[in-house]
């Protein structure tokens, strides 16, 4: 693969819970193009959000390497990994986050502003009439749909025009016409800005959109012969009624 914008050599995260220290990524090594577009897939509980917080630099690998346009992400404190999303990435959740005190044209020009962008509002305002929001500029998210909020999430993420963009289940809240809009508008941000996507879903119709596809299964990657036999565990494992480790279900 010839440069790649993404490099994770054996990347690892443990949790400590209640019941104890929770491996939830098991050691992950793949690249990723400059310009691909990569979606993580795989049951609920196999790691694919934590996965995507690393790549973002939102939680720490505990092992391993994570490379990102050729930074290593562990030795950076928090302030540079803030700085370095910052100017590097857009990141959309599945859950919007707007501040709900602003309008939507403010939630799209902060990043700009914080920039230090001269012209973060006219490069707002040019954002959400890409995504169809001109008219929905100066309402707050309390007063948009669903699908109006993840159209302006959408338009904060690309905004700075980053390399990279990182979706978590953006269309998980949305009902599927609307959904189905709003993954259209990704690819076309991602079109137009050439960034990079990279995105967990688990629609089989949005993961066949992608360039590849990465599947994760108990914190590996599939086909892996580790993977293969916690597959196998599990299957067992539920075959006899048990149940899953509550903290390693809920690390999607």
């Amino acid at each position: 693969m010839t440069d790649p914008i993404l490099v994770l050599d054996d990347a690892r995260l443990s949790l400590d819970g209640n019941a104890g220290r929770v491996d939830i990524l098991r050691g992950i090594t793949f690249d990723v193009a400059r310009g691909e577009t990569v979606g993580l897939v795989g049951p609920s509980g196999s790691g694919k959000s934590s996965l995507l917080m690393l790549i973002g630099g939102l939680e720490r690998a505990t092992g391993g390497r994570v490379s990102v346009l050729g930074r290593d992400l562990g030795p950076m404190g928090e302030d540079a990994l803030a700085r370095f999303r910052r100017d590097n990435m857009g990141v959309v959740f599945q859950s919007f986050h707007l501040i709900p005190t602003m309008t939507a044209l403010e939630n799209v020009a902060t990043p700009l502003e914080l920039a230090g962008a001269p012209d973060a509002f006219e490069r707002a305002e040019a954002e959400l009439a890409a995504v169809g929001l001109a008219s929905r500029a100066h309402h707050y998210p309390a007063q948009m749909s669903g699908g109006e909020q993840q159209r302006t999430a959408l338009a904060r993420a690309a905004a700075p025009r980053p390399a990279i963009l990182l979706a978590d289940e953006p269309t998980g809240n949305l009902d599927g016409p609307t959904g189905e809009a709003i993954m259209g508008l990704l690819f076309g941000l991602r079109d137009r800005h050439g960034a990079t996507l990279i995105l967990v879903t688990h629609a089989p119709e949005l993961a066949a959109r992608c360039d590849r596809t990465v599947r994760l299964e108990d914190g590996r990657l599939a086909g892996t012969p580790a993977a293969s036999a916690a597959r196998d565990a599990a299957a067992r494992d539920e075959g006899r009624g048990a149940r899953p480790d509550a903290l390693t279900a809920a690390a999607e």
